[in-house]
């Protein structure tokens, strides 16, 4: 295998993670077609999970087992691992979302939330009618357009090659950053009282989840499978009607508004009350909010704080706004898949794969900063983002690949109901003997649960 994309990836993520991706059993066939290992990325991904499960529960006095990914499942969860049944969930795109023809090139529009939406109308002069806006955006220079799309506070991206991306002062920026930037925090006196069990290794657990879109929510997805008591805290107004289905799957949600000084000092309690803080809000914005690093670990020493961004944490870009479909188009992804199909307009990879494999790699991240707690009483930090996962994609691009193909998904899962109507959840893509990975709680609207433990 050496040599091949599956092992440059788990090597990597070995890497980054401190823990033996590559000992993870990974069986079965791939079913995502593409000029990329997107596949291989699903597989390595979940195995870094299943890697740092393994660990944490050696850590706690439970002997270690072999975890092991069957690729098909893998591959079925960076879909969706939640169907409906019997129903249709809302579109996943805003009307005006997507790709359009620049003067010089292509740009994307990201649009779902109506505040990015309206900026983009702003700078191009237009109604939200997708004709009118193509005819604007014709009118303009790829990057000029989105240099102001994003000053007026929208998200949109540029269609450029690889090459141009590794020169971009971005690109540069990102390729040097680690996959995964691990800091050990609070060295004295973190010591915590959770233990793993074998059953369910989380049970007891709690994090608190401040993620939107969907690297975060599939981190924390995971932890909740795991036995964690995972509470999704939204600001009043934010709503995901496509996703919410699939990410709060086996999770509380609440609402609070950090800008009123009450229900900050209420959050920082639930920070302080937490084992784990998972947050996928711009590098700079907790910090404006007074909810920063140094605030959250004097909340809750030793805490597991686990962090993403989309475009990196250092660079020009650093805090930028930015999304799955974006980073794609800027990092190059996009122009390959077009050239390899000989298409007229970006082709993207066939799933948010970016997002998808970020979440697992960020869920490893709290598993091995919850065994390093344990083994050594302290805190941790870990940041990921979506263009550094984009980068270890790239570099395993045109690397052989292991898994045959066939276009075959799992049929099986458990039923549960939902307020929208039934749902299927698939089995678990990652599977640990005496380890049960199951959703007690059923996805649910945003906003429901009180915000209270």
């Amino acid at each position: 295998m050496a040599g091949t994309a599956d092992a440059r990836l788990r090597e990597r993520m070995t890497e980054a993670l401190g823990v033996d991706v590559a000992a993870v059993n990974v069986t079965g066939t791939a079913t995502l077609e593409s000029p990329y290992p997107v596949s291989d990325l699903a597989a390595a991904s979940v195995a870094a999970a299943g890697a740092a499960l393994t660990e944490l529960l050696e850590a706690g006095g439970i002997p270690r087992a072999q975890a092991t990914v069957r690729r098909e499942r893998a591959d079925a969860w960076f879909r969706a691992g939640v169907r409906p049944v019997g129903w249709v969930a809302p579109a996943p795109w805003d009307p005006v979302a997507g790709d359009y023809a620049a003067s010089d090139g292509w740009i994307r529009l990201h649009t779902n939330a109506p505040h990015h939406r309206q900026a983009a109308l702003r700078v191009l002069g237009v109604e939200a009618e997708r004709d009118a806006v193509a005819r604007a955006v014709g009118a303009w220079r790829a990057d000029e357009l989105e240099d102001a799309v994003v000053a007026e506070g929208g998200c949109a991206a540029t269609m450029r090659r690889a090459e141009q991306w590794r020169v971009h002062p971005q690109g540069a920026a990102v390729a040097t950053e680690p996959l995964v930037a691990r800091e050990t925090t609070d060295p004295d006196g973190a010591a915590s009282g959770w233990r793993p069990t074998h059953e369910r290794p989380l049970e007891g657990l709690r994090v608190l989840d401040l993620t939107r879109v969907l690297a975060g929510p599939v981190s924390t997805r995971l932890l909740a499978g795991l036995g964690a008591q995972v509470l999704r805290v939204d600001p009043p107004g934010w709503d995901e009607p496509a996703l919410a289905v699939e990410m709060t799957l086996g999770k509380r949600t609440t609402r609070l508004d950090g800008h009123d000084p009450a229900e900050l000092a209420h959050l920082v309690r639930l920070v302080g009350e937490a084992d784990v803080v998972v947050h996928g809000y711009r590098a700079d914005a907790l910090e404006r909010l007074g909810l920063g690093s140094q605030v959250r670990r004097d909340a809750r020493p030793g805490l597991v704080d686990v962090s993403l961004t989309a475009y990196g944490f250092t660079g020009p870009w650093a805090g930028r706004r930015g999304f799955d479909s974006l980073v794609q188009m800027s990092a190059g992804i996009a122009d390959a898949g077009m050239r390899a199909a000989a298409a007229d307009r970006p082709v993207p990879l066939p799933v948010q794969a970016l997002d998808q494999a970020t979440g697992y790699l960020m869920a490893a991240a709290v598993l091995v900063g919850l065994r390093d707690r344990l083994v050594h009483g302290s805190g941790s930090a870990a940041r990921l983002s979506l263009a550094r996962t984009a980068a270890l994609l790239e570099d395993a691009r045109g690397l052989p690949r292991v898994a045959p193909f066939a276009a075959e998904e799992p049929t099986e899962g458990e039923l549960l109901q939902t307020g929208w109507g039934p749902v299927r959840v698939l089995p678990a893509p990652v599977e640990v003997p005496g380890v049960r990975i199951a959703w007690e709680r059923a996805p649910r609207p945003f906003g429901v649960d009180n915000p209270i433990w």
